[in-house]
C-alpha cells in the first residue's frame, strides 16, 4: 500500500505559493498529517546545453529546500517531506493526487501572467485531482484575524452535497468555526402561447429548498454534535448568498471531475477568500 502524501503543496518560491504554503502548514497540524512540498521544473530548450540544464535543476532543488525549510521552521514537529520533479506540474500534481489527502494551491504561480486570475496550474488541479484542492485566494492562512469568519459550504441537489459537507464539517471542526451552509434555489420557467411564466411562486420554492436543505444536513449534524451550524436558503440572484461569500474563511463548493460549474468558476477567479473544490472520490476516480 503506497504511503500517503499527507497535505501536497505545490510550491515555485513565488509570493502566491508562499500564501498556500502557510494555508498547507495549517492544514497538515491541524489534520495531523504529513505535509509534502512539491516543485516540478522544465528545461525549455530540447537538447540543450548539459551545463545550463544542471544549474536549472539545481535552481530547482534549492526552490524546493526553501520551501520545506520555510516549512520546517514554521512548524515545529510537522513532518515536511519534498518531491522534485521533471516535467509538468499539472501531470505530477494529479499523478500525485490519488495519495494525498489534500491539495493546497496558490491561485497563481511565477508563470501565471499578472493579470490572470486563476493560474493554469491552479485551474488544471482543481478539476483533475483525485482529492479536495484549495485554491488560496485573498489572505490565505496569514495575518491572523481576531474574529475569522465561518466555513462556508455551498451545497446543490446533484449528489455532491455529501462530499462537500463532510470535508466542510471536518474543516469547521478542526479550525473551531462555526459552518454556514448555503443552497440557492433558482426559479424555473415555463412557456406558454409565446410568453415566460414563473413554474411555482417563489414561496413553495423557497419552503421546499429549507426542507430538502435541513433533511441533507442533519445526518452531519448528527456526526459533529459539538459543531454550530447554520442553514441558509435563498434565490440565486439575493444578496445574502454574495455576502455568505464575502465573510467566509473558507468556501466549500463540489465540481464534476474534468470541469467547473459555474458556480465554482466563479468562485475560484472572485471569492476573496481560500476556494475549496471537492467532488466524491469515486466520480474522480473513476
Amino acid at each position: 500500500m503506497e504511503q500517503s502524501l499527507g497535505v501536497l503543496v505545490g510550491y515555485d518560491g513565488s509570493d502566491h505559493s508562499m500564501q498556500a504554503l502557510d494555508w498547507a502548514m495549517d492544514e497538515a497540524e491541524l489534520r495531523r498529517l504529513p505535509l509534502t512540498v512539491c516543485h516540478a521544473w522544465q528545461w525549455p530548450y530540447g537538447e540543450g546545453d548539459p551545463g545550463g540544464r544542471d544549474s536549472l535543476r539545481r535552481a530547482a532543488e534549492h526552490v524546493l529546500w526553501h520551501g520545506a525549510d520555510c516549512a520546517r521552521t514554521g512548524a515545529g514537529g510537522l513532518d515536511v517531506r519534498g518531491d522534485l520533479y521533471e516535467g509538468s506540474p499539472t501531470e505530477r500534481l494529479e499523478e500525485l493526487s490519488g495519495q494525498a489527502e489534500l491539495i493546497v494551491l496558490g491561485s497563481r504561480g511565477l508563470r501565471g501572467m499578472a493579470r490572470a486570475v486563476i493560474g493554469s496550474v491552479a485551474s488544471h488541479a482543481a478539476a483533475h485531482a483525485r482529492c479536495p484542492v484549495i485554491v488560496v485566494r485573498g489572505r490565505g492562512a496569514l495575518p491572523r484575524t481576531p474574529n475569522p469568519g465561518p466555513v462556508v459550504a455551498g451545497v446543490t441537489d446533484d449528489g455532491k452535497a455529501d462530499a462537500v459537507l463532510a470535508f466542510a464539517c471536518e474543516e469547521a471542526a478542526v479550525r473551531c468555526l462555526p459552518l454556514l451552509v448555503v443552497h440557492a434555489w433558482h426559479q424555473p420557467p415555463v412557456a406558454w402561447a409565446g410568453m415566460t411564466y414563473p413554474a411555482l411562486d417563489p414561496m413553495s420554492l423557497q419552503e421546499a429548498s429549507e426542507d430538502w436543505l435541513a433533511a441533507t444536513v442533519a445526518p452531519w449534524r448528527s456526526r459533529h454534535p459539538g459543531l454550530a451550524v447554520e442553514l441558509r436558503v435563498a434565490n440565486a440572484r439575493a444578496a445574502e448568498t454574495v455576502a455568505a461569500v464575502a465573510e467566509a474563511t473558507l468556501v466549500v463548493v463540489g465540481s464534476p471531475h474534468g470541469r467547473f460549474g459555474s458556480v465554482a468558476s466563479g468562485l475560484l477567479r472572485q471569492a476573496p477568500c481560500p476556494v475549496a473544490i471537492v467532488r466524491p472520490r469515486s466520480t474522480a476516480d473513476g
